[in-house]
């Protein structure tokens, strides 16, 4: 990994403008698990269920529960190297598929969350309700003060479209980037993963070869936590 490392940390070095694009890898040093690996949260629950819309409507409170367990764990993690490299990093934008908030506990700035967040609750209705989660003491099953219908976690389940706002703001960081680096995912989920193609460049760090690795100038294989902080650490690309 020496010489795709050195070349790495000169393309930044000479880049203007960087953005990462995280998915599950970035966190699983911190404990997180991951989706779609042998081992991942899908191999132990059925998405069809846990992440859609009708699996929430036929059984909320199971639904409700297993999510206040997700809470209550992430309350408890700490967010890992990577994120904080990319908290003192002058990166400009954080575009991540990830729920939690350890990038903004880290102290990352602009950070672009495309699937929702763990630490809020909205309308299953969409008339507009947000309210904030105490992740530590995360609320049993709730109805919304505005409409009465239930409550759910502000995430983005299979089905539903992401968010406009968000969308817009990773797509103009993205295309305004110099160099887009993909950290921990696989590049498959869509329609997120089209937003790598509209990089002008891209650097991929994950623990195997991914499709964003096949597309990017360099692909760095090991873990976020290890490869990160190595490129943060090199503005000046002499630096060891």
């Amino acid at each position: 990994m020496t010489d795709n490392l050195e070349l790495a940390r000169h393309l930044l070095a000479d880049a203007k403008n960087v953005v990462s694009f995280s998915g599950a890898g970035l966190s699983a040093a911190s404990g997180i698990a991951t989706f779609r690996d042998p081992d991942g949260v899908w191999k132990q629950v059925d998405p069809a269920v846990y992440a859609s819309a009708q699996g929430f409507r036929a059984q909320p409170t199971e639904v409700s529960n297993w999510y206040a367990a997700r809470r209550r764990t992430l309350a408890q993690t700490t967010p890992n190297d990577a994120h904080h490299a990319l908290a003192r990093s002058d990166w400009q934008s954080h575009i991540t598929q990830n729920v939690d908030n350890l990038l903004e506990r880290a102290g990352a700035p602009n950070v672009v969350h495309l699937h929702g967040t763990l630490d809020s609750d909205r309308c299953h209705t969409n008339c507009g309700y947000l309210t904030a989660v105490d992740l530590a003491q995360p609320p049993s099953l709730g109805t919304c003060p505005d409409c009465g219908a239930l409550l759910r976690p502000n995430v983005v389940w299979f089905g539903e479209m992401l968010p406009p706002s968000a969308w817009a703001a990773a797509e103009s960081a993205i295309q305004s980037a110099d160099i887009a680096v993909v950290i921990g995912t696989s590049a498959e989920v869509w329609p997120a993963a089209g937003l790598i193609a509209e990089a002008q460049q891209v650097i991929s760090v994950n623990t195997e070869p991914t499709s964003a690795g096949r597309r990017a100038t360099v692909e760095l294989i090991g873990s976020a936590a290890t490869v990160v902080p190595k490129l943060i650490t090199s503005a000046d690309p002499s630096t060891p």
